[in-house]
């Protein structure tokens, strides 16, 4: 399904927020990844925050969302499914983790890009990418 403006791009950073957030409250919960109960949980809790900058994103710009129409912009490369996050052992959960954030870094890299004649919105986009960037990092000490 193409991205093909302001909305559908936030409209999607919600949803991949929101997806992530559930990925990280279920292992956060499972008792194999106790030892990664703490960084779930706070990427739970930033993914959260995220949301929110993404709806006050749309909410502040929202005069601005059908003067761009955007290109060459698809879902399909940044829909990650995960199952079973209750049951994975501890390194499946830290290794679909990795996926969720380089997919999540990628994406708001290319939106913002997609849509930087929209300073405002551009520069929000990569304020989330440089927090699952800072996220990957995490992971690769654990």
């Amino acid at each position: 399904m193409p991205l093909t403006n302001f909305g559908s791009i936030l409209n999607f950073a919600e949803e991949l927020e929101k997806t992530d957030q559930a990925f990280y409250d279920i292992v956060s919960q499972n008792l194999n990844c106790s030892e990664y109960k703490e960084i779930s949980e706070q990427f739970a809790a930033d993914a959260k925050k995220n949301i929110k900058t993404v709806l006050r994103t749309r909410r502040e710009n929202v005069t601005e969302m059908i003067l761009e129409p955007i290109k060459d912009f698809t879902r399909a490369p940044f829909q990650e499914n995960f199952v079973g996050a209750d049951k994975m052992k501890a390194q499946d959960a830290i290794d679909t983790a990795r996926r969720l954030e380089q997919r999540a870094e990628r994406y708001y890299l290319e939106a913002s890009e997609k849509i930087k004649a929209l300073s405002e919105v551009s520069r929000a986009l990569k304020l989330i990418a440089k927090k699952h960037t800072a996220h990957l990092k995490k992971l690769e000490s654990v």
